[in-house]
This record gives structure tokens, C-alpha cells and sequence, in this order.
């Protein structure tokens, strides 16, 4: 479904996060969100999907969630907050368990679930015997499995060494291929908005605005192709120079507090 973020601006007390944001984003599309620490990625996602009120402004949909969809907004976290005494299957189930929904229909969609994320073979396994690879997958299933209309992602590979992250973006853009929800994702990590986004939005150091939206001109399927080493290269200096000197102050605030 499409998003309209309008005139969306927050406030922690005295603080400002964020000011002025306008956004639309298209149906199935990819955004990633990044700027320097607390420009308010994590608090627009927040208000993108529900959890805060905006101080001003307003964030809405538009057209009609598809027929499979149980809930508009999904959430992914860096931190998989599985339950460690269910196996993969009752996590991956878990938010389907008081929809009035058939149980056969329940299965199906846990299964299918499963399936996407290449975790059918682990479905009776439980957390502890999982690689944190494999536990993020379940955390995936676990929101695919109510075939949101958009997925809301925060830092969601953050916590993995760089193979395991490597691995998961290769996943991810399988999975998206076959999933049509739009997708918003905030990372610190340039490499990943360059493989994984159809447009990039830049946001200032707090209060956090626009500064600057960048559409990747190579095709998404094709990023992990060598002969687009190059370009993807171009575009995370590009978006390291546009964050670079604000995030230097930004960090130096941090720390002086």
C-alpha cells in the first residue's frame, strides 16, 4: 500500500526529532531511511507504523490492504525477541493465534512462512539450536506470516557479524521478490541502503528533515551482479558525503552528554 507521510514533525519535551518531513511512498516500493544517530529514524518509523503520535503532521494509506493482509503495519527488530521454550513453528505462529482465522488456513500460512525463509527443515527446532542467522529468519517469518501491506524495519541486520549479513540481504531481496508489502527500513549501514532500497532518504542531524532522496538506478535483481560493484560503490561515497560532517557532530554530542 502506499504511504503519505505530511508535514510530520516530533517532540520529546523541549527536543525536537523531527521537523517537516514529507514523504510518499509507493506501493511494493523500498525506502531506507538513514542519517546521522538521532536524527529520528527509529522515532519516524515509530510513527509511520502507529506506536507514537506525531507532535504535527499526520501519516496515512492510501487504496485497500490486500485480501490476505491481517495487519497493515509489521515490525521487524534488531533485537528477534523470539520465545525460547516454543519451536520455530509456534513462533512463526505466534500472531496468528487469536485471529479468528480457520486452523487449516493457520497452518497454511506458517508453512508458507516458513517456506519463504528457508526454515521448513527447522521448523521443530528452538531458538537456543539456532545460528543468530537463523533466528533473525524466524523473526521475518514471524511478521510474514500475516502478509502485512507494509513492513517496518529497524536496523534488522545490525546485530549480525558481516557474513551472516550478507546472507540475509541475498534472502531479503529473494523474499521481497515474491512479497508485494512496501517496505521501510531504517540502517546505519550504507552498504545495505545501496543493495536493498529503491530510494534512499537522507535525513539532517536533529531535528531530522529531508535532506535529500536518492533513487539507485540499478535494478534491485541485478546489485549482486560484479559489473555494479562500481555504481553501488558511487552511491554509498555519495551517501557517506552527505552524512559525514553531521554525523561527526552528531557523535560528538553523544558523547559530551
Amino acid at each position: 500500500m502506499p504511504v503519505h507521510i505530511e508535514s510530520v514533525s516530533h517532540r520529546y519535551g523541549t527536543v525536537a526529532a523531527l521537523e517537516g518531513v514529507d514523504l510518499d511512498i509507493a506501493d511494493g516500493e523500498t525506502v531506507v531511511l538513514i542519517g546521522p544517530s538521532g536524527c529520528g529514524k527509529s522515532t519516524l518509523l515509530g510513527i509511520i507504523g502507529g506506536l507514537l503520535k506525531p507532535s504535527d503532521g499526520v501519516v496515512s494509506l492510501s487504496g485497500t490492504p490486500p485480501v490476505e493482509s491481517l495487519n497493515p503495519f509489521t515490525y521487524i527488530f534488531q533485537d528477534f525477541a523470539l520465545l525460547p521454550w516454543r519451536s520455530v513453528r509456534d513462533n512463526v505462529g505466534l500472531p496468528l493465534e487469536h485471529r479468528a482465522i480457520p486452523a487449516a488456513d493457520r497452518a497454511g500460512r506458517v508453512a508458507a512462512a516458513l517456506a519463504l525463509t528457508g526454515l521448513t527443515d527447522f521448523a521443530d527446532a528452538y531458538p537456543r539450536q539456532l545460528s543468530g542467522g537463523m533466528r533473525q529468519r524466524v523473526g521475518i517469518a514471524r511478521a510474514l506470516v500475516v502478509r502485512p501491506a507494509v513492513l517496518l524495519l529497524d536496523e534488522p541486520l545490525s546485530a549480525l557479524d558481516a557474513q551472516t549479513r550478507q546472507l540475509l540481504m541475498d534472502d531479503l531481496l529473494a523474499i521481497w521478490g515474491r512479497e508485494p508489502a512496501t517496505k521501510i527500513y531504517v540502517t546505519h549501514n550504507l552498504e545495505e541502503a545501496a543493495r536493498l532500497a529503491d530510494r534512499v532518504v537522507v535525513l539532517s542531524r536533529r531535528p531530522g528533515r529531508v535532506r535529500e532522496v536518492l533513487r539507485i538506478d540499478v535494478p534491485v535483481a541485478d546489485r549482486a551482479r560484479p559489473e555494479h560493484a562500481a555504481r553501488l560503490a558511487e552511491v554509498q561515497r555519495r551517501l557517506w558525503d552527505l552524512i559525514r560532517d553531521e554525523a561527526a557532530t552528531a557523535d560528538r554530542e553523544m558523547v559530551d552528554g
